[in-house]
């Protein structure tokens, strides 16, 4: 048996899709803990590109499980557009659960989340506006409507019609916008729930069984470290938790089950949003990574703010989720530099720290110090066994992985699932 978290150490789109596409070839189960479909998983196997927004990315290889928890938000109609979508590409999805408990997206979640933002003005967050945030904040004031509601329809009219009166109020004398129609959201949703239904289950009893019987699991975290509700740089954050602790609160399985966690993060950074970022390159330099990591979206299309990739930051992230290992994607980006760059220290206010922050205000004020390393000219794309990389590339990875204090078990030379590396298979057996 092998349960093991794969998180993401930075801002998110460290390319956890492509490592837990990996480890899922030979799990029995494969599990969305936290998030919703604000997050995307991008995979790459010859030449089909696929890309998740809620369904698991394990649902590609025939016998694993792919499930839905408790932590997830859940919006239905993206869950029905990505559920036609395998089908037609002969991918039946039919091993997919989802948690009754999972909170349910809806149309006034969508509509509130664009119209916060469109208040805060320059204080925006830079939300996707797929209504994440209010969703969770209904769940955390007790007033959300969840999967077992949407799949009972009488149910499901009855909270429907005490929430939007609630919302409406909202909407209209809060931010002056028209009212949503609830006969219309109903009708738009009823179909939703008579696709859902099969799926719906107790997941947690169904995980916790699975361990019992020496499963292989993959527990798959969405966004990145640093966007956790409550070890990121909030207010600048997403709403749910995005590190390794989370996969326990999101499932219902304990800590003690947890063997190993596995974090992932590029050999560069990048982040979308506002918010800090230490070592953002607003020059040629960040433009040349943007494009050659072909850092847009993949939920938005939005371009990714781009930089040198910050062991403080990295380090940071090692530590709050327990990491052992570390996956380091999107090597290859840097081919072609003179020189490389890694930020070791900060300084804020005229004082060296090398211990990152999550007070935002000192975050914003920090300057980055950094160390510089020689580059390589080769593409390393081809590269298969550490030993193909140049000299160069190889000191790289071998510096990254002295400065956060963690081994690295795999490199990624590529986007799709052959372009990989493996220094510690152990650690990446199932």
């Amino acid at each position: 048996m092998s349960i093991v978290v794969v998180v993401g150490m930075q801002w998110g789109d460290e390319a956890k899709g492509k490592v837990v596409d990996y480890l899922a070839q030979d799990a029995d189960y494969v599990v969305r803990y936290n998030g919703g479909n604000n997050a995307g998983h991008t995979v790459v196997i010859g030449d089909e590109v696929f890309k998740f927004h809620t369904v698991p990315v394990g649902v590609l290889n025939e016998g694993v499980t792919a499930v839905i928890t408790d932590g997830v938000v859940f919006d239905p109609s993206v869950f029905v557009g990505e559920l036609e979508g395998l089908r037609k590409r002969g991918i039946t999805a039919d091993r997919i659960k989802i948690s009754g408990n999972a909170h349910v997206i809806m149309p006034y979640h969508r509509l509130l989340d664009r119209l916060e933002e469109e208040y805060k003005g320059n204080g925006k967050i830079g939300t996707t506006g797929r209504g994440i945030g209010p969703c969770y904040a209904d769940k955390m004031s007790r007033t959300g409507i969840r999967v077992w509601d949407l799949v009972d329809l009488d149910r499901f009219r009855a909270r429907l019609t005490q929430c939007l009166q609630q919302k409406n109020k909202i909407i209209t004398s809060v931010y002056g916008a028209d009212p949503l129609d609830e006969a219309t959201i109903y009708e738009e949703y009823a179909p939703y729930a008579e696709v859902v239904r099969p799926y719906v289950c107790d997941t947690t009893t169904v995980l916790v069984e699975a361990a019992r019987e020496c499963a292989n699991i993959v527990f798959e975290g969405a966004h990145g470290s640093l966007l956790d509700i409550d070890h990121g740089t909030y207010p600048f954050v997403t709403s749910s938790h995005c590190v390794s602790g989370g996969a326990c609160v999101g499932t219902g399985v304990g800590p003690t089950a947890i063997d190993r966690v596995i974090g992932v993060a590029k050999a560069y950074t990048t982040r979308v949003g506002a918010g800090p970022c230490p070592t953002e390159l607003k020059d040629a330099v960040g433009d040349r990574i943007r494009e050659r990591g072909r850092e847009y979206g993949t939920t938005t299309g939005r371009p990714r703010r781009c930089g040198w990739f910050d062991a403080v930051a990295v380090r940071y992230a090692a530590r709050v989720n327990g990491v052992c290992s570390i996956a380091l994607t999107l090597l290859d980006v840097l081919s072609g530099f003179d020189m490389v760059k890694i930020c070791v220290a900060y300084s804020i206010d005229g004082k060296e720290t090398t211990e990152f922050t999550t007070d935002v205000d000192a975050l914003w004020r920090a300057v980055p110090i950094y160390e510089e390393l020689p580059g390589w000219k080769e593409e390393i794309t081809d590269a298969r066994v550490f030993e193909d990389l140049p000299a160069a590339a190889r000191r790289y990875v071998d510096r990254i992985s002295k400065l956060v204090g963690v081994p690295i078990c795999l490199v990624g030379v590529g986007p799709r699932r052959d372009q990989t590396i493996v220094l510690d298979g152990e650690v990446l057996q199932m």
